[in-house]
């Protein structure tokens, strides 16, 4: 439900811009000549879509994505299956040992009592575990513990009266463009309360 109301909100965004749309479904995209083709047979040149990258390459038309590289846009790209994927925070601990943007993290075990422990490929919380001086102090259940997992170092947010403020910003070309604030308790999941933020450079 939440998927067909933002999709229906990027639609409309999409019409103001003049740009049609069509929504459909991912069971709906079909291959034939070296492209990939909706129900009505017309040929996909531009497709944004909320599915994970990761469940996307398991379809039966995920096997020629790579195939199909520069014909059809897609929004987000693939290569941010990288960046969605958290086995890159231990790569980017031992390229970039005691970065200050960066926490420790290992696909091996613990660097201390402190820290986290998260699915590689979870979202919104999902099997995600946050241990204190050895102790479990949260946790969330969710359909990822069956997925490898990372441990990250623990990073004390700041505590207002119970809520504790996530951001997450935009970089577009190089420039900052939008911001997300989410707060909830230690796990910040799906049902957050969120406010977006524009940046008008």
């Amino acid at each position: 439900g939440e998927d067909a109301v933002t999709t229906a909100y990027l639609m409309d965004t999409a019409r103001a811009a003049s740009l049609d749309g069509v929504r459909m479904f991912m069971t709906d995209i079909g291959w034939k000549d070296g492209r990939f083709w909706d129900l009505e047979a017309c040929e996909i040149r531009t497709l944004y879509r909320l599915y994970p990258w990761e469940w996307m390459v398991h379809e039966p038309f995920g096997k020629h994505l790579l195939e199909n590289h520069g014909l059809t846009v897609w929004i987000e790209p693939i290569w941010k299956m990288i960046w969605s994927n958290k086995a890159i925070l231990p790569i980017l601990w031992d390229l970039y040992p005691r970065h200050p943007n960066l926490l420790w993290a290992s696909a091996e075990k613990p660097a201390s009592d402190r820290y986290v422990e998260k699915p590689i490929l979870s979202r919104e919380g999902g099997n995600v575990r946050i241990v204190r001086n050895g102790q479990v102090i949260a946790a969330k259940d969710g359909p990822y513990g069956d997925s490898p997992k990372i441990f990250q170092g623990l990073y004390d947010l700041p505590d207002y009266d119970g809520a504790m403020p996530v951001i997450g910003s935009w970089i577009v070309d190089g420039a900052p463009a939008g911001m997300g604030v989410r707060e909830d308790g230690l796990i910040t999941g799906n049902l957050s309360r969120f406010v977006p933020h524009v940046i008008d450079g």
